[in-house]
């Protein structure tokens, strides 16, 4: 038997022997890809026959990590006059977004208008639930995210909201100048965000790319990341492909790239089109800074 024959043969002992469990371990994906187009329908704490809750990441959904502060990013759509379940999550950050539509929402007893584009900050612990008093849908996106681990500020005095328009367009760090930002919201520890509060959210922003522009592809080593891409087409960068560097993929309107931290993100727009993407950085549980800094 040559020396090939016997390693082959001494792996192939070793996988019998491990157990069951070990042999069917799954690896954790760097990213995941979802399209709302895709999306399924699914049960939730907030569904009724009138508010519909599709899942793309976390709760509801697939293949998250178990290390992942991601509790939910869904699409949620209330039809024309009517209303989700009211509910309070304790140890659930969450910000609403409007993709279209309007209506509103409740925020411990008081109603908060919602127009297009708007967000709201809903911190754990307070009440709240989506309304749609109009003859048209409401399409809003959630995202949830875990604060165990995270220490609890105080409750705002009154519900913050505000609308991306709002929100002058900047340009940020080492970014490509085709690449402009709307800082919505940040935790509590910046000054910059219209927005900053929290802790496990670092940064929600609207970015504008100039048509054959990119804000050049990067990572971050402790945070994960969220793109939804409202507007335009291009290629987004998930991973480091088969060059090591980037790996590239077609991407267009309801594309949403899940990033783990230390994963290359990075979009590139076709020419002759600007594309607008929503994006979401949170710290991964156990990565995030004491409270000294470090």
């Amino acid at each position: 038997m040559t020396f090939r024959h016997r390693l082959l043969a001494a792996t192939s002992l070793l996988l019998l022997a491990l157990p069951a469990h070990a042999a069917e371990r799954k690896v954790d994906p760097t990213f995941l890809h979802r399209n709302t187009d895709k999306l399924a329908e699914v049960a939730s704490d907030i569904t009724t026959p009138s508010c519909h809750f599709r899942p793309m990441f976390g709760a509801g959904g697939a293949d998250l990590a178990q290390a992942s502060g991601v509790a939910q990013f869904a699409e949620v759509v209330v039809d024309p006059h009517g209303s989700c379940k009211e509910v309070t999550a304790p140890e659930e950050d969450q910000i609403v977004v409007v993709l279209k539509g309007q209506g509103s929402s409740s925020y411990d007893r008081q109603t908060v208008p919602l127009a297009n584009e708007d967000f709201l900050y809903v911190p754990a612990r307070v009440p709240h639930a989506l309304r749609n008093d109009t003859d048209a849908p409401m399409t809003v996106v959630v995202m949830g995210y875990h604060t165990k681990g995270f220490p609890a500020g105080p409750l705002p005095s009154h519900p913050l909201k505000d609308n991306i328009a709002n929100v002058p367009l900047e340009h940020v760090g080492s970014h490509p100048q085709s690449a402009h930002y709307r800082l919505l919201l940040g935790d509590s520890s910046q000054t910059r965000d219209k927005i900053d509060v929290g802790s496990v959210v670092t940064s929600l922003f609207l970015m504008e790319i100039d048509p054959g522009g990119t804000n050049f592809p990067h990572h971050h080593p402790r945070e994960e990341e969220i793109y939804l891409i409202l507007s335009g087409h291009g290629t987004q960068v998930a991973g480091s492909g088969l060059d090591g560097v980037e790996g590239k993929f077609p991407a267009g309107v309801g594309d949403a790239y899940y990033y783990r931290p230390n994963t290359t993100v990075g979009y590139y727009s076709d020419p002759n089109i600007s594309s607008r993407i929503l994006c979401i950085r949170s710290w991964q549980p156990g990565l995030q800074p004491d409270h000294r800094g470090k």
